[in-house]
């Protein structure tokens, strides 16, 4: 007896076609398992290198003579590319196999992660970190795929995402300690090193056990979309870094902020035109998806800032080295893995109300600590923050997907939660820029600080990160907003076009 659903287990081109096997010759358990843990390996190595960088950001400075705008590009290369090619990357998966994309994207990664290693200047390092963020594109968004289509029970599919999800907090959580670990026994290389065994080995278990697939109505590719979205991104970043170096009235930092603006105007009306966007517009109708995208920004950007801030704090302030300035990120990796499956269960009993709110209070009492650090700050005050921090981060995933997805029909449900991912990395590098560069600035002007005192400005904006996460929570978890949910999920759903209650196509 089989169940109808939604979307069928076993897409693919054609009957003769290998590719158009259904996913589940990995029929029992122990295959299905071997699939899970082969894509959460690929997850573990693409969020780890979102933050395990950090703590090297010091030993980089002083080996290569890195300025700080060229730190906050070892961060941002990264976390640009990858946000700007994670739905591409999606999409063309579904169109020439999911496995195929995934073999390549763990090549690129390997292959940037060693050149990453051996980068002999600053620039060399920037441009491969951005070839790892291409192989790594191919990872994330293609590995959901695999598991999703893997994982043909809803309540294994449930319990798989899951152990994804907990991936993603662990490798991110762990990303300073293992790092502080690794440079300080083998220097900054090494951060990067780590991935080629752990990178082939994923590869040649892809091999042996992960099944190819395809969709059986892949979206069509946007290429207009998604060249606009590459100029938004990075032409808006670069203004942002290197604003301060070269003066914000130079024709450079004018001609990118510029070409900037012009992509992010004319992308939403590109957009509504095209008849599969890379983005859909129709989407941000919903106000818990308009939140959820403008929440994980915020939450994100936090997170980008204070992992700079603190990298360099511990180290070229306090004079740790790097293991113990990993070690002293340990209270807020242990909070982020306590509360984050705890935000699930709260998420899934009650609505991501609470934990939106208990996330925003966290961040902005943690920011409002840290403004008053010194370089002789007790440690119990810096740890207190960091512990704090930790707890607003857990909390704060698990409602960003849910208020994504919220209502969504279930053929929508993965592009909304593509854009929320998207929006995390955009969020990480924004806060790279924008912190980074108010903390220079303050570092260069006229009335120079120190590095502690400068770092005051970066911690109010994370105090208003905070603040605005708090104020997103109450506005996009009231039952109108509720409502705006069910009406683009009526518009959106080609199965409710023309029955009564419907709705047209587009929403104006």
């Amino acid at each position: 007896m089989s169940l109808s659903r939604p979307v069928p287990p076993a897409p693919g081109p054609g009957r003769d076609d290998p590719a158009a096997r259904p996913p589940a010759p990995a029929g029992d358990r122990r295959r299905r398992l071997l699939v899970l843990a082969v894509c959460c390996l690929s997850l573990f190595i693409v969020s780890l290198d979102t933050t395990v960088v950090n703590v090297a950001l010091p030993a980089v400075q002083h080996d290569l003579g890195a300025p700080a705008s060229g730190l906050q590009w070892v961060i941002d290369a990264y976390t640009l590319v990858l946000a700007a090619l994670l739905m591409l990357s999606g999409s063309v998966a579904d169109r020439v196999g999911r496995r195929r994309i995934f073999l390549i994207g763990l090549l690129v990664f390997v292959l940037g992660s060693l050149l990453c290693s051996l980068a002999p200047g600053l620039g060399w390092l920037i441009a491969f970190r951005s070839l790892q963020a291409v192989g790594g594109s191919m990872l994330n968004p293609v590995a959901m795929s695999i598991i999703t289509n893997t994982f043909t029970s809803p309540r294994e599919r449930a319990q798989a995402i899951g152990v994804w999800g907990g991936v993603v907090g662990i490798s991110m959580a762990l990303g300073p300690l293992i790092g502080g670990f690794l440079v300080d026994s083998a220097g900054w290389p090494a951060i990067f090193l780590v991935n080629v065994p752990i990178g082939l080995a994923a590869f040649v278990l892809t091999l042996r056990y992960v099944p190819e697939s395809r969709s059986p109505r892949p979206r069509r590719l946007d290429p207009v979309g998604q060249l606009l979205m590459l100029l938004m991104l990075g032409c808006g970043t670069a203004a942002i870094i290197e604003g301060p170096g070269h003066g914000w009235t130079s024709p450079l930092i004018l001609s990118l902020a510029g070409v900037a603006l012009a992509a992010l105007v004319l992308l939403p009306i590109w957009e509504s035109r095209v008849r599969e966007p890379l983005i859909d517009p129709r989407f941000f109708a919903s106000i818990p998806f308009s939140g959820a995208t403008v929440t994980a920004v915020c939450a994100f950007a936090s997170l980008g800032g204070f992992l700079f801030l603190n990298a360099l704090y511990l180290q070229e302030v306090r004079g740790y080295d790097p293991v113990q300035a990993g070690l002293f990120t340990l209270p807020m990796a242990v909070m982020m893995l306590v509360f984050a499956p705890v935000s699930g269960r709260i998420v899934g009993r009650s609505g991501p109300r609470m934990p939106l709110v208990c996330a925003g209070a966290a961040l902005a009492a943690s920011g409002l600590l840290l403004t008053r650090v010194a370089a002789d700050s007790p440690p119990a005050l810096v740890l207190g923050a960091y512990a704090l921090f930790g707890l607003g981060f857990g909390l704060v995933n698990a409602p960003i997907t849910n208020s994504a997805v919220s209502g969504m029909p279930l053929a929508q449900a993965g592009v909304a939660a593509a854009v929320a991912s998207t929006s995390r990395s955009v969020g990480q590098s924004l806060g790279v820029a924008v912190i980074g560069t108010v903390v220079t600035s303050a570092l260069v002007g006229p009335a120079a600080a120190g590095f502690a005192e400068a770092s005051h400005a970066g911690w109010w904006i994370v105090t208003a990160l905070g603040l605005a996460v708090i104020g997103l929570g109450l506005a996009t978890t009231t039952p109108r907003a509720a409502a705006s949910a069910a009406r683009v999920a009526a518009r959106l759903d080609p199965a409710r076009a023309g029955v009564p209650g419907g709705a047209p196509e587009r929403l104006r």
